[in-house]
């Protein structure tokens, strides 16, 4: 009896055993090899997101930069119109003022004019002594009142004709001066700085008929003023 028992128990055992070896941890391997992994199919994709989001900053940052580029191109360029601006209004303002003075103290010269005139007809005439020193007075007075504005006569006579310095009022032939020579003014040119004020009225010599025909020459035309 004893013995039976047992080996019922045995063999019991021993279907269990092989139950357990041979049907339940193979269904388990088997759903444990078929089971889905989770989040293994999305794998690849979570992994491209990042990627695409990473190339889209970096062509937001790339435009960006380009804007920006040329946001400070249109600057330096705006900058540097408006200091040219400022320039060229400078340098008008500056010319609008020297012409302003250039026309104010031209408006003197023909005041100068007349106290040369009436000095040598007082000197000629043999006026009065108190009225030519008078006179000279008001003319050294307004001679340096031109100097302290820049203003110098020119002297004409004896130079070469110059149309820039001169202006030619005649033209007469002449043995002891040589062709295109100023012999001499009617009234004084004058300079500010390198530009004529305003020029020299001037007599100027030209060869005589006798000169060019003794020399061979067509009798020379008259200067012009240029």
């Amino acid at each position: 009896m004893n013995k039976h028992h047992h080996k019922n128990s045995g063999n019991g055992g021993n279907g269990d055993d092989a139950a357990r070896s041979t049907g339940e941890p193979r269904a388990n391997r088997a759903g444990v090899e078929n089971a889905e992994v989770p989040g293994a199919a999305e794998g690849p994709t979570a992994e491209a997101q990042p990627a695409g989001e990473i190339e889209e900053l970096r062509a937001k940052l790339a435009a960006s930069e380009k804007d920006a580029a040329e946001q400070k191109d249109k600057y330096l360029r705006a900058l540097a119109e408006s200091e040219n601006t400022r320039k060229r209004m400078r340098l008008q303002s500056e010319d609008a003022v020297r012409n302003e003075r250039e026309r104010l103290l031209r408006e003197f010269l023909p005041v100068v004019d007349n106290l040369e005139r009436a000095v040598d007809a007082a000197h000629a005439a043999g006026d009065g002594s108190s009225i030519v020193e008078g006179v000279e007075m008001v003319l050294r007075s307004m001679v340096d009142l031109l100097k302290a504005q820049g203003v110098t006569p020119l002297n004409a006579v004896g130079e070469k004709f110059d149309p820039v310095r001169h202006e030619a009022a005649d033209h007469v032939p002449s043995d002891t001066h040589a062709p295109n020579t100023v012999i001499d003014e009617f009234h004084r040119g004058y300079v500010i700085g390198d530009r004529v004020l305003r020029p020299a009225r001037v007599r100027v010599a030209r060869a005589s008929n006798e000169s060019a025909r003794k020399n061979g020459e067509k009798c020379p035309p008259d200067v012009e003023n240029r």
